[in-house]
């Protein structure tokens, strides 16, 4: 026993050791939650609290429930086969095999992954002859997952307007098909459970004796089913019901787009009447300065359960900020940067590039590749391998060469356009026959089939008359918007960052086509449009080719904000500290949504072992213009004693919020740097005779009224409020702005 808790800080100790009753753990970032979960089991076991098989530990991915076991193992000598320690969708898994007549199922039962469940749906809305524009399968797919995780069947759901009805039907057709095939989805899996305990009493009893301690681990990140199904379990705080020790970090919940509830730890407070809050604030991952840091910018929220890291380490290094001109610029100073750390030592796969949004790694990519720096995205694809770009790129590829079968077959029918399998076979066969590639072969085809191909092949001839003498990345944002794929990512639910990743293949071929004119002689001809789309093209392959390094090989690591949550690493890189990206544009519309931001970037800063760089940019393109933020209100608010500019840092640049004390702990409660005063407002002239508060016109974002301005003469630029677009900031001297009529 004594071995058991040595080397346990006093609060870790106080957590393992705490009599049997309901607990939350607040565990800060780096502070060993996995150590407090493993060794409180084992401590329970050894002192005769429970047996092995009286444990029930819940985790969120598999990865973390074997690592537990891993460490349970080495512990001291227990079997741990069959202890119940796994994810709510593993032991939810294990409950209906074993009760499977209870709960209605076959004993072989399959589970549908999400891919699975998306190609059940669309299978169904087939057979019942439903438009799939209408109710787009992927869009459906949320619909029935949500309401699963609310613990809502098809009878249950409120529908207000006749759209809604019609989805509550499918979704009661959708359950009757499950039914006859024997088959269950992640969300079922929980919510049969959850039902069969709830209506079962024998079978609830058994499992209530059975489990007298409920371990949860990331509990910020359960939803409203998940909680439930754990007070169930846990005879709902009642008096001889199983213990409920709960480790979380409110701070870190940034899955709400999952059905995260981070109400679900208040709730617990309340509904358990816990009286053992245990915070676990010693850190040990990060330098002082990065944890002051991360504990100023989380002070800024208000909906806390309250908690400051500290560590032993010492200071270590100040938190170094850069601002660039443009985001290539930034991609090229990042790069040089990694290039200097590695010749000073460091290694690659200790090096993490963090970014808000998956269409930021495109420039990161490219400039990685061109200097020969070894990479991997990681939990994600590479820019040019993703769906919603390779069908664009496919478009494209048809524009410059009808003859390409590969590309023809991609998109002949996304967006879906009526044109089915039969179809495709039958044109097939007669490109066999007649010996012509598809594109060719689809005058020959008679009737019904003949008709939709025909449509395509035509959608294929417009684009290329319209194209003819467009600049490049005028071609890419006209073909995106006229195939439909712009429309058909907008009606999906989580299409947001596909089309964020379409604009930015927009702005790959701006910037190629700038590359292209700075690598040309004085006084040589342009290249002709058709031909700078196949070098683009060309380039596009070549970035997407087989170069990433293999996992486990020493390479830098490429990620959005939201994958790195659980990892760590020496060196943090941090891009696009930019109002409207980081924090993200549509979060200040969202409730609570500004504080869900904060919550990403205090994951994303507490990353960092040793040293952490954030840079942002004066200019970013986006359709294939230059867009103009200022920098992100998140670098207001680390305090400047922490923090190490490498660029002067620009006053008029800054975000300004409104003044309120905030204090970051480092153990002296220093307060932090104040923001900077705002500009003087400009004058009616200065804007070219237009004003603050002036309706105007843009010729691609159309009408929005501006809203603020700053600058003078060829720098001066503008704020407009657009009522589709959002709020952008444009240069004057660009940006075609016209009095609104």
């Amino acid at each position: 026993m004594p071995q058991l808790l040595d080397n346990l800080n006093p609060e870790q100790l106080a957590a393992v050791t705490l009599a049997p009753q309901h607990a939350l753990i607040l565990a800060g970032a780096g502070s060993g939650k996995t150590r407090v979960l493993t060794t409180r089991i084992a401590w329970l076991i050894q002192n005769g609290y429970c047996s092995p098989q009286g444990i029930l530990a819940v985790t969120f991915t598999n990865k973390a429930a074997k690592e537990m076991l891993t460490r349970l193992s080495a512990m001291f000598p227990i079997n741990t086969r069959g202890m119940w320690i796994g994810t709510f969708h593993g032991l939810c898994n294990r409950f209906l095999r074993a009760h499977h007549r209870d709960a209605g199922l076959p004993q072989l039962f399959q589970i549908l992954d999400s891919g699975d469940q998306l190609a059940s749906i669309k299978r169904l809305l087939k057979a019942l002859n439903i438009d799939d524009e209408k109710f787009p399968p992927r869009e459906l797919q949320h619909f029935i997952n949500a309401q699963k995780e609310a613990g809502l069947r098809p009878a249950a759901v409120e529908a207000w307007d006749d759209y809604t009805r019609r989805r509550v039907e499918l979704y009661t057709e959708y359950e009757a098909q499950c039914q006859r095939e024997a088959v269950v989805d992640f969300p079922e899996l929980l919510l049969r459970s959850y039902e069969l305990l709830e209506r079962n009493e024998p079978i609830r009893r058994h499992y209530q004796a059975r489990f007298r301690h409920i371990l949860v681990d990331e509990f910020q990140d359960t939803n409203r089913l998940q909680y439930k199904w754990l007070s169930l379990l846990a005879d709902g705080g009642r008096e001889g019901g199983a213990s409920l020790f709960c480790v979380g970090d409110d701070d870190q919940s940034i899955y709400r787009f999952r059905g995260a509830e981070i109400g679900n730890m208040r709730d617990f407070e309340r509904d358990f009447r816990v009286e053992s809050v245990i915070r676990l604030e010693q850190n040990y991952r990060s330098h002082g300065n990065i944890l002051d840091a991360a504990n100023a910018l989380i002070g800024h929220n208000t909906k806390r359960l309250g908690k400051n890291l500290w560590t032993d380490r010492g200071a270590g290094e100040p938190i170094r900020v850069y601002e660039a001109f443009t985001d290539s610029d930034e991609a090229r100073w990042i790069v040089e940067e990694i290039q200097s750390l590695v010749r000073d030592g460091a290694c690659r796969s200790d090096i993490a590039l963090l970014y808000r949004s998956n269409a930021q790694s495109r420039v990161l990519e490219h400039q990685l590749f061109s200097s020969g720096v070894a990479y991997r995205v990681y939990g994600g694809l590479r820019f040019f391998e993703r769906q919603e770009v390779k069908h664009a790129l496919a478009y494209l590829r048809l524009i410059a060469n009808p003859d390409d079968d590969t590309a023809f077959t991609r998109v002949v029918n996304f967006p879906t356009r009526g044109i089915g399998a039969r179809s495709l076979e039958a044109l097939q066969d007669a490109a066999r026959t007649w010996n012509t590639p598809l594109y060719q072969t689809v005058p020959h085809l008679a009737g019904k089939p003949g008709a939709a191909l025909g449509q395509f092949v035509a959608l294929i001839e417009r684009l290329r008359v319209e194209t003819r003498d467009l600049p490049l990345h005028e071609t890419v944002d006209h073909v995106i918007e006229m195939s439909g794929l712009r429309g058909h990512y907008q009606l999906e639910k989580e299409g947001q960052e596909r089309l964020e990743n379409l604009d930015e293949l927009i702005n790959a071929a701006a910037n190629f086509s700038a590359e292209v004119g700075a690598g040309q002689a004085p006084g040589e001809a342009p290249s002709e449009p058709g031909s700078v789309l196949a070098e683009f093209l060309a380039h596009a392959s070549l970035e997407a080719g087989d170069h990433q390094a293999d996992a486990g090989s020493d390479a830098v690591q490429l990620m959005t904000v939201h994958a790195a949550k659980g990892l760590e690493f020496d060196v943090v890189f941090l891009s696009g500290l930019e109002e409207e990206l980081f924090p993200h544009g549509n979060s200040t519309a969202e409730a609570d949504g500004l504080e869900e931001e904060r919550r990403l970037m205090y994951v994303a800063v507490t990353r960092a072992r040793q040293r952490l760089y954030l840079s942002f940019t004066q200019g970013r393109m986006l359709h294939g213009q230059v867009r103009y933020n200022l920098r992100s209100r998140f670098l207001e608010e680390i305090p400047e004693p922490l923090t190490k500019w490498l660029t002067p840092p620009n006053p008029r640049r800054s975000y300004v919020s409104e003044p309120s004390p905030r204090y970051y702990n480092s153990g002296a409660g220093k307060p932090a740097a104040p923001s900077m005063p705002p500009p003087p407002p400009l004058r009616s002239r200065d804007l070219g005779g237009l004003a603050i508060g002036q309706a105007v016109n843009h010729p691609r974002f159309g009408d929005g009224v501006i809203i603020a301005a700053e600058g003078s003469g060829s720098d001066a630029r503008v704020q407009v409020k657009f009522a589709e677009a959002g709020s952008k900031w444009l240069m004057l001297a660009v940006a075609k702005l016209t009095p609104a009529s």
